[in-house]
């Protein structure tokens, strides 16, 4: 019987956000950094944000965002990168998109809290998404950091209306997949009962 329940549970789907614990090895503006992940050096976008330029371009608040952020990863006594199963792995420029956690604080929403950032490239129903845009929509009407400058507010807009209006299929088919799961659980477990009492 311990047997059975044992092979049960492992047939059970469980949503698991696993962290990785890594250490910085340099800033690049407010919304990359460079990383150790697992010992290997990987450049990591902050998913579901966009920081004004502070590289190549320069962009109102950029220079301001990046010494945030830059200071933020410098000093933090941990970090951790948490991946989203909505997500690729990596965006086109093989850089990792992950959520980051700055002594177990959400950068992203510490970010988009205090106008360093904004909601942006949103391409399915991500993890914080919703809490991100509600406080983004705080940040905009008190007009902090980059929203100072009359900039327009866009994903959050485009995402609620996307991603909370039309009909979710990902989402029955995963509940489905537990049905149907717990109902052959549910006939194994009658069957193994039905076929002890007759013996």
């Amino acid at each position: 019987m311990k047997r059975l329940v044992l092979l049960i549970l492992l047939l059970i789907p469980i949503n698991i956000y696993a962290k990785d614990v890594v250490t910085l090895d340099k800033c690049i503006d407010g919304d990359t950094a460079s990383f150790y992940i697992n010992g290997n050096l990987e450049k990591v976008r902050f998913i579901a944000i966009n920081a004004p330029e502070y590289t190549s371009k320069i962009e109102y608040y950029g220079k301001e965002s990046s010494e945030y952020v830059c200071n933020k990863l410098t000093y933090a006594k941990s970090i951790e990168l948490e991946y989203d199963s909505k997500s690729d792995m990596k965006d086109k420029y093989d850089r990792v998109l992950a959520w980051v956690y700055v002594d177990n604080e959400l950068l992203q929403k510490d970010l988009v809290k205090n106008g360093y950032a904004e909601v942006a490239y949103i391409y399915d129903k991500y993890l914080y998404v919703d809490d991100l845009c509600s406080i983004q929509d705080n940040a905009y009407n008190n007009r902090v950091g980059i929203w100072a400058n009359n900039r327009k507010v866009g994903y959050c807009n485009n995402y609620k209306k996307v991603f909370n209006d039309e009909f979710d299929l990902s989402f029955i088919i995963k509940y489905i997949s537990y049905i149907v799961v717990l109902l052959v659980t549910l006939i194994t477990i009658f069957i193994f009962i039905f076929i002890k009492k007759r013996k």
